[in-house]
């Protein structure tokens, strides 16, 4: 028997119904600011003293490397969800072997039709992949249904931090992000001095600060950004 026809017959063997992924999953996103308004916070050099951003709660499945589904293989990490079914949700991934972040990717043999979409059963711990034909691979292969956070791709975060104490001047640092990837042209320090106010503030936030050393800081958040 030559190789394509043995392909073939594994491949009749282990695909099921042609139905295609669905496409019906939206993550949660939720906005955030910390700490408090009000609050008395203490923090280090270094360390965050204001924030204000977009958060995204992702569902997926983390999967064990080098997990073999026929003549495919999950090289493990986390698969995003995409949709879900009554029986089962579906998950992207990326194609090769390097998951960078931790994002799942997929491999394939040189025979197999390229892959669309991973399958995970909700009743069972059975895992699939789904062709570009629709065609569906399975095998019974653990896995375990989790939630990720990120930043969300259209988001913007923007964060203060306390860089140290020099005499009556205190240094701040702020930053901005776009997704998860710092902008360093939106970057900037910043020095405010304790001798003239202790109410400093930056892009429409404002923070009373109670104690300031060269090792912490201790104040009170007024407002946050704009």
């Amino acid at each position: 028997m030559n190789t394509k026809l043995s392909v073939l017959i594994l491949s009749l063997i282990f695909t099921g119904a042609c139905a295609s992924p669905t496409y019906n999953y939206v993550p949660k996103v939720e906005s955030f600011s910390a700490p408090p308004i009000g609050e008395i916070v203490t923090v280090s050099v270094g360390d965050e003293m204001l924030s204000l951003g977009t958060i995204r709660y992702q569902s997926g499945i983390e999967v064990p490397a080098n997990t073999k589904v026929s003549g495919y293989t999950l090289h493990g990490g986390f698969y995003p969800q995409t949709g879900q079914s009554q029986k089962s949700t579906y998950h992207s991934f990326l194609s090769g072997t390097a998951s960078p972040n931790g994002i799942g990717a997929m491999s394939k043999n040189v025979l197999m039709d390229p892959p669309q979409a991973v399958e995970a059963y909700l009743e069972e711990e059975k895992l699939c992949v789904v062709t570009i034909l629709d065609l569906h691979t399975c095998r019974e292969r653990s896995f375990t249904r989790t939630e990720r956070t990120f930043a969300s791709e259209d988001s913007f975060q923007q964060t203060l931090l306390y860089s140290g104490r020099a005499g009556d001047q205190v240094s701040l640092s702020y930053r901005e992000f776009s997704g998860d990837v710092a902008r360093p042209a939106f970057s900037n320090d910043v020095e405010y001095d304790l001798s003239i106010s202790r109410e400093i503030a930056y892009k429409g936030a404002r923070i009373e600060i109670l104690e300031a050393s060269n090792t912490s800081i201790t104040y009170k958040v007024l407002s946050n950004f704009r």
